[in-house]
Parts: C-alpha cells; sequence; structure tokens
C-alpha cells in the first residue's frame, strides 16, 4: 500500500491539465466561491497524488478500483467521516467533469459510495437569550461602532445570512419601503430576504448616524465597515457576535454560523413552513433545511422531559 499521504510532487502533465480545467470549471464557469474552489481543488490534488503514488500518470486509467483505495487510504489516515464523504462528493464531482471533457473514457465516479455523514445538530440559543444579547448592546449615537454591532447582531438573527452574506452587503441593497435586503448567495445566485422591524431600525440607525463617521475615501457602497473605514471583513463580524454573546452570563458562545442555525430554528418554531425558510436561508437542497426539523424536536423533547411531571 502507498504512503497514507499522496505525494506532494509536481503532477503529471496530464494531471496538471485536467486539475487545472476542474479549477476553471469551478470558478469562472460555475462562479463558486475562492473557498469552495481552493477546497475541491485541494481534494483533487489528494486524489492524483494517490495516482501517483500507485504509478499512474495518466488520467485515462483512474477506475473504480483507484477511487476507492484512495478512500480507504483516507480512512486508515483516520479521517473522520464527515471527511471522507466530502472528499467522495469531489471525486464524483471531477470524474463527472473528467467525462464529460474527454479525460475520462467513462465516469467511474457513478458507482463511489461514500459513508454517510453524520449530521451534527447545531447548536442555538433560546429566545430569550437572544433577547438578552440584543438588549445588551448599545445604541448611542455617539458610538458609532456600537451602531454598526447592534446592527450586525439584529440583522444576522432576523434574517439568518451568512457572513460572507452580511460583509457583501452594499447601501443600496436595502429596500426601506418593502422592508428587505437583497444578498448575494454562494454560486452568486441572488436572493430578497424581509427584514423584521427592530433589525431595520438597528441598520437605519447606523446607517444614518453611525457609518457617516466611520467612512471614509475607501469605503464605496459597502453597508457595513471597519474602524478604518473599509468594507467589514468577516473576520471582524465574527469577533463581534462573540464578543456581544459573551456580555452576556450563562448564554453559550457562538458565531455568526450559530445565530444562522437560531434564526431558523425560532422561524420554524414559529410556524413558518420548511419551503419557506428554504428560501430565506438560500439552501440549494430542501434536505439542508430539514436539519433545523430535528433541532425543533429535539428541544421539545427537552422541554418535555423537564417540564412534565410524567415524563
Amino acid at each position: 500500500m502507498p504512503d497514507q499521504s499522496p505525494s506532494s510532487a509536481p503532477l503529471a502533465e496530464s494531471l496538471a491539465v485536467a486539475l487545472a480545467a476542474f479549477e476553471r470549471h469551478l470558478g469562472p464557469e460555475r462562479g463558486l466561491s475562492p473557498h469552495t474552489v481552493r477546497a475541491y481543488a485541494a481534494d483533487i490534488r489528494s486524489l492524483l497524488g494517490h495516482l501517483m503514488d500507485c504509478g499512474i500518470t495518466d488520467l485515462a486509467e483512474l477506475d473504480i478500483a483507484a477511487l476507492r483505495a484512495w478512500l480507504a487510504v483516507q480512512h486508515g489516515a483516520g479521517q473522520a467521516r464527515t471527511t471522507i464523504a466530502r472528499r467522495a462528493a469531489a471525486a464524483r464531482a471531477f470524474t463527472a467533469f473528467a467525462h464529460e471533457r474527454g479525460f475520462l473514457p467513462e465516469d467511474p465516479g457513478v458507482r463511489l459510495a461514500s459513508p454517510k455523514a453524520k449530521r451534527q445538530l447545531p447548536d442555538v440559543l433560546a429566545r430569550d437569550e437572544m433577547t438578552a444579547v440584543l438588549e445588551r448592546l448599545p445604541v448611542t449615537a455617539g458610538d458609532p461602532l456600537g451602531l454598526r454591532d447592534l446592527a450586525i447582531m439584529e440583522l444576522l438573527y432576523a434574517t439568518g445570512i451568512r457572513v460572507s452574506e452580511l460583509c457583501g452587503l452594499d447601501v443600496d441593497d436595502v429596500d426601506d419601503a418593502r422592508r428587505t435586503i437583497r444578498v448575494l448567495g454562494k454560486g452568486s445566485k441572488e436572493r430578497v430576504v424581509p427584514v423584521g422591524i427592530p433589525a431595520a431600525r438597528a441598520v437605519d440607525r447606523w446607517r444614518e448616524a453611525g457609518r457617516p463617521l466611520v467612512a471614509a475615501a475607501g469605503s464605496g457602497a459597502a453597508l457595513f465597515l471597519g474602524a478604518r473605514g473599509g468594507r467589514l471583513d468577516p473576520r471582524t463580524a465574527r469577533r463581534v457576535v462573540h464578543t456581544s454573546i459573551a456580555a452576556v452570563p450563562a448564554v453559550q458562545d457562538t458565531g455568526p454560523h450559530g445565530l444562522r442555525h437560531t434564526a431558523a430554528t425560532h422561524l420554524l418554531e414559529g410556524g413558518a413552513d420548511l419551503r419557506s425558510v428554504q428560501e430565506l436561508l438560500g439552501h440549494a437542497s430542501l434536505s439542508t433545511t430539514q436539519i433545523y426539523t430535528h433541532v425543533s424536536i429535539e428541544r421539545l423533547i427537552s422541554a418535555y422531559q423537564q417540564a412534565h411531571p410524567r415524563a
């Protein structure tokens, strides 16, 4: 068996050409985010490195046995089931592309099974915990970053948008009349998301009383700004969330994605249908949204066990 870590040596020319074409397919052609492209490319680089360790330098020789052997190496190296499942998915996407573009005579990926990734139920904050966090934040006009942080927290909880989507918002993405925001999500897909009254007010206060005090020549159209006037960085937004939650004792720490989970769960608990929540969150598949129904059920069971005298 080859070494557990695929070779980092330069790829054979045919393999390198196919990998480069696959990266172009994911990026400029399909419009996936740079982060997603890097993740897929790293997985396929691992697969192609494994082929070279096995003495295969011609992509046309990639078959189902080689794919399974590669995943077996991942398992032997102690990779998590979720990681192996993700890499199997990347391999299937690559072989389908390679077959379509003529690099492979047939697509072996259609026969590749992968371990079903165990879905972890996301941590969510209770409604009273979210209320306590939001009420703890400053709202004074003389503190522009305080106004910004309140608007960030209110908007993340009200809409369930991703932190990258929040940081990508421009001033004109906010529709005051309809009380909505225009969001550019994964795969450059645009959607319109409604905004609750408290969040709309917080964004308006930041835009009118806070943003002008921070804005600089390079601010451009960005809605949320950093302390120096540039577009808000996702790392800063994450720090805002963690700091805001840490200010309230006994509330479990979470980040922007935790607020996304919290928003989705509270929507479902309040009676929203699954399809509507899918649209709000920008999920491509309804199965991704269905995890929140499990969260709601788990919370219901927990509340029942604590409250019912004969639970």
